[in-house]
């Protein structure tokens, strides 16, 4: 076991004794003993000190003593300069600590490119800001921007880019943080497999974007002459998935739906054999009757000055037949080949002179003359007028003849003609009644 050094001994000194030359020489003024006091004054001038070094006012301990008392008054000011220097050197030691304890070494990966980095930042939007890396409202940021930073984080961002997606035919503009056509795919959740796309997947994307069109692959079930083909197929059209079918369209035959519209999952497609022709037909357009006042005619008397005459209508028509079918015929096309003329009838405004009574003062011979020439049996190229003045079988009829009118005696027929005179006037005679007033 270890001894511990004994203690350090003071040296003795010897004692000075009364009337000793270094016990009588009176000291410095302010002299300090040995234990630290300062000396004390005696009667008779002289002073009680310590322990003496045995050495006279001349030795090695008066001098040691004054180099002592030159020593005691520098301590203040010493300490005054030392301790501004100390506090400055304990201040940068601390700030020195605070600094190495805010740096942080940081993993920035940005759109791909990873970097080691050293930040102050507090967090993720302080770092990208510091960085001066932007983002928007497409853009992926991990870990979300106002996440707190420590040393050994790794922040990523990825740009987003815009695809212009068409999915069977239907269009939409999406975004996408992936680099490439197959991570789009997956990261949108479009299922590609077996689908037709319009890139390659493994072909990048830039921050442009680009245009994508997908075709997935669908059950399509064709129906023709009475057989059901089911296929899987890409087919951009229900022509095209028809055609994959092994199925061929002839002349006018069609299907179901649009040929050129998009084949949809599960869809039933007929194909509709189509035989037919065209037929050409002429129809009458009826013309108008136009009326206009004569004052030169009596009243009641209409005169037709102008017949006038149908037009004609050319109408196509298609005639088809469907799977065996017969349909309807479509009017297709129609054209005017000939307009329509129309009817003019002159309408009498001339006042009637006053009656003398009866019918016999009229002109009925020249009435005679303008219908028939005076031919009691004259007959009109028709066959429906006869007679002196042209009756129709009914009118005779229903002015009590017998018979044809052409049959009867002249003095018969101008007794019927003048009744019927009574009842409508000159009506029944429109182009010659006015000679009756002649």
């Amino acid at each position: 076991m270890p001894v511990a050094p004994d203690a350090p001994t003071e040296p003795r000194l010897p004692r000075l004794q009364q009337g000793d030359p270094a016990a009588t020489t009176n000291p410095v003024d302010g002299a300090d003993g040995v234990d630290g006091t300062r000396g004390t004054a005696r009667p008779g001038g002289g002073t009680r000190t310590g322990v003496a070094d045995g050495r006279g006012t001349g030795g090695r301990a008066e001098a040691r003593r004054a180099a002592r008392r030159k020593r005691i008054p520098e301590r203040p000011e010493s300490l005054r300069r030392l301790i501004p220097q100390a506090l400055v050197v304990a201040f940068l030691a601390g700030g020195t600590s605070a600094f190495v304890a805010n740096d942080k070494a940081i993993e920035l990966s940005v759109d791909g490119r990873p970097r080691t980095l050293h930040t102050f930042a507090d967090d993720v939007s302080e770092l990208l800001a510091d960085e001066g890396v932007k983002v928007g409202a497409h853009d992926m940021v991990a870990p979300a921007p106002g996440t707190a930073l420590a040393s050994g984080d790794e922040v990523a961002v990825r740009y987003g880019r815009p695809v212009h997606l068409t999915i069977d035919g239907e269009r939409r503009r999406v975004w996408t943080t992936a680099h490439t056509v197959d991570g789009a795919l997956g990261q949108l959740g479009v299922r590609a497999e077996g689908a037709r796309l319009s890139a390659s997947r493994s072909r990048r994307i830039g921050l442009e974007g680009l245009a994508l069109d997908v075709r997935t692959e669908r059950a399509v079930t064709i129906m023709a002459d009475g057989r059901a083909r089911t296929i899987r197929t890409n087919a951009a059209s229900v022509a095209e998935a028809v055609r994959e079918a092994g199925i061929t369209l002839h002349g006018q035959d069609m299907t179901s739906v649009p040929g050129g519209s998009f084949p949809r999952d599960g869809q039933t497609v007929t194909v509709l054999r189509v035989t037919g022709t065209r037929e050409v037909r002429e129809e009458r357009i009826p013309f108008e009757v136009r009326r206009a006042d004569d004052a030169s005619l009596f009243e009641g008397v209409e005169v037709v000055e102008n017949p006038g005459r149908y037009g004609a209508w050319r109408l196509t028509y298609r005639l088809r037949t469907v799977n065996g079918v017969k349909q309807r015929p479509r009017l297709e096309r129609s054209e005017v080949v000939r307009r329509p003329q129309d009817r003019l009838v002159r309408v009498g405004t001339k006042p009637h002179p006053p009656s003398r009574g009866g019918a016999d003062h009229l002109n009925w011979k020249g009435l005679a003359a303008c219908e028939s020439g005076g031919r009691p049996g004259a007959v009109d190229p028709s066959g429906t007028y006869g007679g002196l003045y042209q009756f129709d079988t009914r009118t005779w009829h229903t002015l009590g003849g017998t018979g044809r009118p052409q049959d009867a005696p002249a003095a018969e027929q101008t007794r019927r003609a003048k009744k019927l005179y009574m009842r409508r006037g000159t009506t029944p005679w429109p182009h010659c009644g006015p000679r009756l007033h002649g």
